[in-house]
């Protein structure tokens, strides 16, 4: 990420409006791509939709499209970019699998329905996908196009009617959970409509019978379906803020999520963006030491050190950087093998170069307000910012104003943008240090 080309409009917030020509696209991909490899047209969606909106978009503009009663190869298509939005992870990580499963059961049932009017069901083959994608085996399908599974015939023990999931059972049981307490959204054979939210769809992602949403349960790290509901709220805080309940939830999970991580480096750009106060338990536990042989975490410090240098000067990324830089849980240098805590690690290995990064993305939006691109006040938000923050790290004794290894860049930083209160301010505060 070059720290100079970051945007508001690029930021994980962003979402697309129903009148937005990305939204547009993506509609007219959905109508035209049926005859191209479903990996093919995965591809394209990726390219169409910036990361950081692609769960919003995906949620807005396709999921109705599989709970709906369109074309099947259509239908085939969104389940397989749904699915492949989270192939990388195991299925029950993916936030759309109470989707597949209400689509799967409800065609399912419809198709024995038909047979037992010795007729067939137009969707038989949508059902064949669904069940493959909630396998695990989604990854078969995106050699064939959509059109052309659509038109497969099936073998009679592929029928809709012999198909069954692993955890049906525990998908049946979160249903009745919920039409117990009048808040199933899994009613009626259509509840996945073009108004659910992702509070419903996060909502309806598998968790223990004791946890009502909006309430504080607490939570047993050994129960794999209380940790297996953590990681789908780790994956889903990539994308949205967490309720303060979810981030509980989260949070009580971290050692065991830290010890075989789920999030990778990119991932933590959003994360931080949205939910700064989880992003540092979670950063710590990625970067902490352990004896646990299955631990990864610290293998993989230099990859999420890297993405931290990188964060825009936002103030979810000082606040983060602020925290960690006060952390004095043991920690590995990932360059020397040396023993030290986070905080040093990040003093030493992150803090200069995110400051540089930081000073170059000020730089860049001033190029861009030169040149007309942009008229709002991103620049003098990143100067004050950035010149607060460093003021905080003079105050806590981080940085020595009296050293011109860490004051010379801010020195002249804040001579340059002297305009601004905050950086005439530090701007005495590095000068007088030096006497």
């Amino acid at each position: 990420m070059q720290a100079a080309n970051f945007h508001p409009n690029n930021s994980p917030t962003a979402v697309h409006p129903p009148g937005d020509p990305v939204r547009a696209s993506v509609i007219h991909l959905m109508s035209k791509a049926c005859s191209l490899p479903c990996t093919a047209a995965a591809l394209a969606f990726n390219q169409l939709v910036q990361p950081t909106a692609r769960f919003q978009l995906a949620l807005d503009a396709l999921l109705p499209l599989l709970s709906g009663n369109g074309e099947l190869p259509q239908r085939i298509l969104v389940s397989y970019i749904l699915y492949s939005l989270y192939a990388t992870h195991p299925i029950a990580m993916n936030p759309f699998k109470i989707a597949f499963a209400e689509v799967f059961i409800r065609e399912r049932d419809h198709a024995k329905s038909e047979a037992e009017r010795n007729a067939a069901s137009e969707n038989e083959q949508l059902v064949w996908v669904l069940w493959k994608i909630l396998k695990g085996d989604g990854n078969d399908l995106g050699p064939y196009s959509p059109t052309t599974l659509a038109r497969s015939p099936l073998p009679p023990k592929l029928r809709a009617s012999q198909l069954t999931f692993d955890d049906e059972a525990t998908f049946h049981n979160i249903e009745e959970q919920y039409e117990s307490s009048e808040q199933s959204p899994l009613t009626n054979g259509s509840s996945l409509s073009p108004t659910t939210s992702r509070s419903q769809l996060t909502r309806l992602s598998p968790a223990p019978k004791s946890y009502t949403p909006g309430h504080s349960t607490p939570v047993d790290e050994t129960n794999p379906e209380h940790v297996n509901r953590a990681k789908n709220l780790l994956l889903a805080a990539r994308f949205r803020v967490l309720t303060l309940s979810e981030q509980r939830t989260v949070a009580a999970t971290l050692q065991t999520l830290g010890s075989n991580p789920i999030v990778s480096s990119e991932d933590l750009p959003s994360l931080t963006a949205n939910n700064p106060t989880l992003a540092h338990p979670l950063i710590v536990s990625l970067l902490a030491v352990s004896e646990s042989p299955s631990f990864t975490g610290s293998r993989n410090a230099h990859a999420y050190l890297e993405v931290l240098k990188q964060l825009p000067p936002t103030l979810p990324s000082f606040d983060i950087i602020g925290r960690l830089l006060r952390d004095i849980t043991p920690a590995e240098n990932p360059a020397t093998g040396a023993r030290t805590t986070v905080g040093e690690l990040i003093r030493s290995d992150v803090l200069g170069a995110f400051v540089l990064n930081a000073i170059g993305w000020v730089e860049g939006a001033e190029e861009d307000e030169r040149e007309g691109l942009i008229s709002d006040d991103r620049v003098s938000k990143g100067v004050q910012n950035l010149c607060r923050f460093y003021n905080s790290l003079i105050k806590l004794d981080i940085v020595d104003p009296a050293s011109d290894a860490d004051s010379t860049e801010m020195a002249h930083f804040a001579l340059s943008h002297s305009r601004f209160e905050e950086a005439n301010a530090l701007y005495r505060v590095l000068v007088m240090g030096k006497f």
